[in-house]
């Protein structure tokens, strides 16, 4: 009886969740095509001649917005976790490289992502230092790697201060040094627990790529900005939208796993 009522409960729910989602969706669009700018607006923002020609060069850009995102999302966990480890360690004797650690993490913390890419993109080039690379790209996936680092560090930090610390101690206790008790009890439980709050992190480095384009690296929104100058159209920014929309779609609902997942998990061991 319980298992029946619970189950038709739910159906009611999902009704009327459904019915509301479709009236509110119906009167929103009823006033936005109601409007009187309306038609302006269609034909600046969703002309589909424009889209359709806008498309193969939006699209070759946001194959450049995929490469950046790959290369960043595979240096930023590694300077995070390292920057991570470096500030768990104890003792007077590692208190210098703590607190380089956490000058670097304040530092990049406190820079604004648009500014970081500006000064790294224009400015480290302008010095024409020799054997250092002067691709805008290469420069732009160093500022985003350098400030997702920051921010992700604290995102394992506080999932390092989350283990309890009897592993710490136990670990030291059969004889592991401080770098074997994280390396094999501290940081695999770590990782675990805030694995939800790194994907996070990827979706948002994801749309964040796009800065980039400030340094004139021909990605998604740069290819669209320079169809619009030439057109005065900017349906070219809808495509790049889509674009973007399609590849974090399904990283949201990775997320959404995750997350169930790990509140699953959690409930299990309170229980």
């Amino acid at each position: 009886m319980f298992r029946g009522g619970a189950r038709e409960e739910g159906a009611r729910g999902a009704l009327i969740a459904t019915v509301s989602t479709i009236v509110v969706g119906a009167v929103a669009v009823l006033l936005v095509v109601n409007s009187p700018n309306w038609p302006r607006v269609r034909n600046q923002f969703f002309n589909w001649d424009n889209f359709r020609e806008a498309w193969p060069d939006v699209l070759h850009g946001f194959w450049t917005d995929v490469q950046m995102f790959l290369w960043a999302i595979v240096a930023i966990p590694i300077l995070a976790l390292v920057l991570a480890v470096v500030r768990s360690f104890r003792g007077p004797a590692f208190f210098p490289i703590r607190a380089l650690a956490v000058v670097f993490i304040d530092v990049l913390r406190g820079i604004p992502l648009i500014l970081l890419i500006l000064l790294l993109g224009f400015g480290i080039p302008a010095l024409e230092i020799s054997g250092l690379p002067s691709s805008a790209m290469f420069w732009g996936i160093t500022a985003l790697t350098l400030s997702y680092s920051a921010y992700t560090a604290e995102i394992f930090r506080s999932g390092i201060g989350a283990v309890a610390e009897s592993q710490r101690a136990s670990a030291r206790a059969i004889g592991l040094t401080q770098w074997q008790a994280l390396r094999y009890a501290i940081l695999p439980q770590a990782i675990r627990n805030v694995i939800p709050a790194l994907m996070n992190t990827v979706v948002s480095l994801q749309k964040d790529v796009a800065l980039v384009s400030v340094l004139g690296v021909r990605e998604a929104v740069r290819e669209a900005q320079i169809i619009t100058s030439r057109t005065f159209n900017y349906t070219p920014y809808i495509a790049a939208t889509v674009l973007f929309l399609a590849f974090s779609f399904p990283l949201l609902r990775v997320v959404d796993y995750l997350t169930k997942r790990d509140l699953a998990r959690r409930t299990q061991v309170a229980v």
